[in-house]
């Protein structure tokens, strides 16, 4: 059985994020996976594809260097506004396309501009059993 696909509703973490958030995929390749829109590697623009994952801790995120700056050193979270500037990278090589792209799998990471690095934690697919 190979890696699942990833959909809409899919878990995601950021490794300076402080909290999971999920993954937001518009239909526009009218293709479901479970259901739901699946996902292909074009699937990361920050706030309509990538939600914000709470508070961010990297140092890298200016609102978090200003407000560290403010509280003398002391590392100083702020809300997450994910910079995903790039693609997802695909976590292997490409078994199905969407829209022209590669679907994303659940292998897949998300480089943040900010230095996070983004990866799925539940691909939002689940199997149905029928007895």
């Amino acid at each position: 059985m190979g890696c699942p696909h990833v959909c809409s509703g899919a878990t995601l973490q950021c490794s300076f994020g402080m909290a999971p958030s999920m993954l937001n995929v518009l239909p526009v390749n009218r293709t479901l996976t479970s259901g739901m829109p699946a996902a292909n590697l074009q699937d990361h623009i920050p706030l309509v594809n990538i939600l914000p994952f709470g508070m961010c801790s990297s140092p890298a995120n200016p609102a978090v260097a200003a407000a560290t700056a403010a509280a003398l050193g002391v590392l100083t979270p702020m809300p997450c506004i994910p910079a995903t500037a790039a693609p997802w990278v695909p976590g292997g090589p490409p078994s199905v396309l969407l829209g022209g792209m590669p679907a994303l799998n659940a292998n897949g990471v998300l480089m943040c501009s900010w230095g996070g690095v983004i990866k799925v934690l539940v691909p939002g697919q689940v199997q149905e059993l029928i007895p």
